[in-house]
């Protein structure tokens, strides 16, 4: 039976009690900030936000939510695109006070919180020499990116960042805590990889590490072109990305230059086609290495260079910082077609915001060596993760940052491999999360009801328990 709201407020008292954390309700100075989260067209009122110090505050909230039959959201860095880590009249389970980073003596594998970001996941690596595959932007949580399957600089080289995961700590729907690994609920650690947050709250990770560029200097910037050469672009990246060295990465998009260093003035709101590479690897013969990333076209600027890896992915963070308007779209692509190509530039052509943009991130080398079955995260043809995204910091410009992105979806859908990459989907219903799994989404549903039979873990891009 569901909890009256007296009762709720008598409850929330109680559980307030029980955490080393806070507990911050409604009528509190800052439950505004504490709701907030990076897309800012989100604006949820949860019940209450419980800002966990420890597990056993993790445990009390899923109990609380468990037993008054009160909607369980779960927050670790809050970049969801679709703002999921909060909702409406929810119990929100705020990891961000979690953020210890552990690094092992041997330097092979880290231990991660699950509130932490990848930045603070960089900062500890990197002082080790080392890396742990991660996305495109630092200032994105680790627990959701890793649970959805962790496309980034490293993919073609050490795989996704679901492949480099060695173990979860994870709080179950029925409150008890257990290690998932290939040795320790094995069925678990499956979903895990890639299967986003329906099966509990991950509260610490543990990843493989792996040596990071020349003395922890990787290569790597943006080459931009001129919007009527980014479909020449397109074509050659298609043509040659898959047959280059897998340290050799690049992801490709469209958009406007910004404003300020380290771009030429002349060129600043420029709508630009752009290749962002990334070498890992050494450094003894650059001028061949590095040769692919000059071998296209007449660049705008080319701004490939040594730098230590955090640099480089937190380029995007001062770009996009929290609270901007976003409206997402995604789809994986096998290939990328002339008619598609088409498509990109009719509607880069017409971008609604200088932040607004297209990206195409590479899944192929390790990510490719992967069968389809071996993890929840499906998608392993060796293709790319396409995202359409309308952004500005206005409010108003909302319709016309979703009507932009979704007809620049649709018009691409039909040259794509049917489904998307979880953590770039917003609401979008259940037909278009079962094409996210493939043929995994069964098993999927089977181990959701082995862990979460009455699914506590819905606030999410959810999988349904399998019935019988």
């Amino acid at each position: 039976m569901t909890a009256t709201r007296d009762d709720l407020r008598t409850g929330f008292d109680d559980l307030a009690s029980q955490l080393r954390g806070d507990l911050i309700l409604p009528d509190q100075q800052d439950y505004d900030d504490a709701r907030a989260v990076y897309n800012g067209m989100i604006d949820k009122r949860p019940a209450a936000i419980a800002r966990c110090l420890v597990v056993d505050d993790v445990r009390a909230c899923v109990g609380f939510a468990r037993e008054n039959n009160v909607d369980l959201a779960v927050r670790g860095g809050g970049h969801n695109a679709g703002g999921l880590g909060v909702w409406d009249d929810a119990l929100v389970v705020d990891l961000s006070r979690m953020r210890s980073v552990e690094v092992a003596s041997d330097g092979r594998t880290v231990r991660v919180a699950g509130g932490c970001t990848w930045a603070d996941v960089d900062a500890a690596t990197v002082e080790h020499g080392a890396v742990t595959p991660s996305g495109i932007v630092s200032s994105t949580g680790v627990g959701g990116l890793a649970l959805g399957g962790g496309i980034g600089y490293h993919t073609r080289l050490l795989g996704l960042t679901v492949d480099n995961l060695v173990s979860a700590q994870v709080v179950l729907a029925d409150g008890r805590v257990v290690t998932a690994s290939d040795s320790s609920e094995p069925d678990l650690f499956w979903a895990l990889r890639g299967g986003g947050g329906n099966f509990g709250v991950v509260t610490e990770f543990e990843f493989r590490c792996h040596p990071v560029g020349d003395h922890g200097t990787i290569i790597g910037g943006p080459v931009l072109y001129d919007l009527a050469d980014a479909g020449d672009m397109l074509r050659w990246y298609r043509d040659r990305l898959p047959g280059l060295p897998r340290d050799l990465n690049a992801w490709a998009g469209v958009g406007s230059v910004p404003g300020g260093p380290p771009f030429p003035e002349e060129i600043w709101g420029r709508e630009v086609g752009l290749l962002v590479w990334c070498y890992d690897g050494p450094h003894d013969d650059l001028d061949t290495v590095l040769a692919p990333t000059r071998e296209f076209g007449s660049p705008l600027m080319y701004g490939v260079g040594p730098m230590p890896f955090p640099m480089l992915h937190s380029a995007f963070n001062e770009l996009y910082p929290p609270g901007l308007q976003w409206y997402w779209r995604a789809d994986f692509f096998t290939e990328i077609t002339d008619e598609a190509i088409a498509k990109h530039i009719e509607h880069a052509a017409r971008m609604p915001s200088a932040l607004s943009t297209m990206h195409l991130y590479p899944i192929d080398g390790a990510a490719a060596d992967v069968a389809e079955s071996e993890t929840a995260f499906a998608y392993r043809d060796g293709g790319w993760s396409g995202v359409f995204v309308g952004v500005d910091p206005d409010p108003v410009k909302g319709p016309a940052l979703a009507s932009w992105t979704r007809e620049y979806q649709e018009a691409l859908h039909p040259t794509s491999a049917g489904g998307a990459y979880v953590n770039f989907m917003m609401d979008e219903g259940e037909d278009r999360v079962r094409a996210a799994y493939r043929g995994n989404y069964e098993r999927l549903a089977r181990v959701k009801r082995s862990y979460d039979p009455d699914n506590l873990f819905h606030v999410n891009q959810n999988i349904r328990p399998a019935s019988g």
